[in-house]
């Protein structure tokens, strides 16, 4: 098992999980968002957490292909900016995990980088804290995009028991 700490303080920001082989597959259908929040159901089942190897979050750097766009990162929308439309350049390796076991989080202050229409989008950065106020993980949970808290994986880190 694996608990997950603030790499400023050594809080710990999550209860003992468990790793997953892959990051799961969430359907990103209409049909089977919450009606209430029109959120997505979470990316990782509760106490569990999953590696994601691909880029996620800023900065982002323009799509060669401009004719073909793709998602700006997995399991998120097409992002056009001024420039055209773009893709992930940042962190490899962000652990995502159930939302609830990261309880503790808090929003930054003035809700930076939490922007959205129903829930923060994730595409501006860390926009979660630590209670020691230190920003550690980005929480997409807007009506179109994932439901999921990514840990930032050099301000958390792993320690396995």
């Amino acid at each position: 098992m694996t608990v997950f700490l603030c790499s400023k303080c050594g809080t710990a920001i999550t209860p003992e999980l468990a790793e997953l082989a892959a990051v799961p597959d969430v359907s990103d259908d209409e049909r089977d968002r919450d009606k209430e929040t029109r959120r997505a159901s979470a990316t990782v089942p509760r106490g569990h957490y999953a590696i994601d190897p691909e880029p996620w979050g800023p900065p982002y750097v323009v799509q060669d292909d401009q004719e073909v766009s793709k998602p700006a990162q997995s399991r998120g929308p097409v992002v056009c900016r001024e420039e055209g439309f773009v893709i992930s350049a940042g962190s490899r390796r962000t652990v995502l995990v159930h939302p609830d076991d990261a309880a503790g989080l808090q929003p930054l202050p003035n809700w930076e980088n939490s922007s959205g229409c129903c829930g923060p989008t994730g595409d501006e950065g860390l926009n979660r804290a630590c209670p020691c106020g230190a920003p550690v993980a980005t929480l997409a949970a807007d009506c179109f995009g994932p439901f999921e808290p990514r840990l930032d994986p050099v301000r958390a880190y792993a320690f396995s028991q």
